[in-house]
């Protein structure tokens, strides 16, 4: 099309991001999003899903709310097998039923969100949902807490889609946590201090999407050298290494986007302000003539 404009390549590459490495065109509506996303997968791939048991917030969340749990009443409760596997099935449905709405959407649908007021102050948007928090939404989020104090990492296991979609990445990671069923006493420690209640006790390589790369198995492992994240030569990575290629990636990745000024929306602060107080008026589909409030 000789009248496509880098503005139309760019909410393209949003959407596609195969026609994002193609034409190199960032998104100019929160093109942050973009480069978290780049980061987040990175790491996932190279270290397995690191980025939940390391980085995330809502994983910090969840780790207090455990362990407040686990201070309060003694423990911390598990679930029936059967009942484990159905419910952590649960977030890989929730990451479908997404991919497959962003997928089926019109590209005049996924336009008319980028391009209209709602998609320019969707962070605003979310704000707005935990500060004007309704009664159904508040039972929700109670029932999720209480859940999450009484049964470890709840929200996480079995109910987070962007922790399916990092496991789903962390398959194509070249680590794994590697067991020596020579160098093992066999103390089932390190199955206790999984917090994906994996088997890690019983297996000799964890392949599993589950696997957070916490290294927390390793470190209940009383028995040297028997326990190990390793790559394909079986050479040991420690947790130090974990951590700061951690922070190498996501660091590196971030800091590009901010140094080549691709991490704000391209809007004018006035009119981004002045569209915050009608947040509430905005749909998904709101058309971009409503734009014509901020000017």
């Amino acid at each position: 099309m000789g009248s496509e404009t880098a503005w139309d390549r760019g909410l393209a590459s949003h959407r596609r991001p195969d026609l994002f490495l193609a034409t190199g065109e960032v998104p100019r509506v929160h093109p942050a999003g973009l480069f978290v996303l780049v980061s987040f997968l990175a790491i996932s791939w190279l270290l397995r899903k690191s980025f939940c048991s390391w980085l995330c917030p809502v994983g910090t969340i969840s780790e207090c709310l455990w362990r407040l749990g686990k201070q309060t009443f003694g423990r911390n409760f598990g679930l029936p097998g059967r009942l484990d596997l159905v419910l952590r099935g649960i977030k890989y449905i929730l990451l479908g039923l997404f991919l497959y709405a962003v997928g089926s959407m019109p590209a005049w649908a996924i336009r008319s969100f980028l391009d209209g007021p709602y998609g320019r102050i969707d962070d605003v948007e979310t704000l707005n949902f935990f500060r004007f928090l309704g009664l159904i939404g508040g039972v929700i989020l109670a029932i999720l807490v209480l859940a999450s104090a009484f049964v470890q990492n709840f929200w996480c296991r079995c109910l987070c889609p962007y922790g399916a979609l990092m496991g789903l990445a962390s398959l194509l990671s070249p680590l794994r946590i590697r067991r020596d069923a020579i160098v093992c006493i066999d103390c089932g420690k390190c199955a206790k201090a999984c917090p994906s209640v994996l088997p890690v006790d019983r297996l000799i390589t964890i392949r599993s999407a589950e696997c957070l790369g916490c290294l927390e198995c390793v470190s209940a492992c009383p028995a040297a050298g028997a326990l190990e994240m390793s790559g394909p030569r079986r050479r040991p990575v420690p947790a130090w290494a974990v951590a700061a290629t951690i922070a190498v990636l996501f660091l590196g990745i971030t800091g590009y986007a901010r140094w080549t000024r691709h991490w704000r929306t391209d809007l004018p602060s006035p009119v981004y302000f002045n569209l915050i107080p009608h947040a509430g008026d905005f749909t998904h589909l709101s058309p971009p003539m409503v734009l014509t409030i901020a000017l």
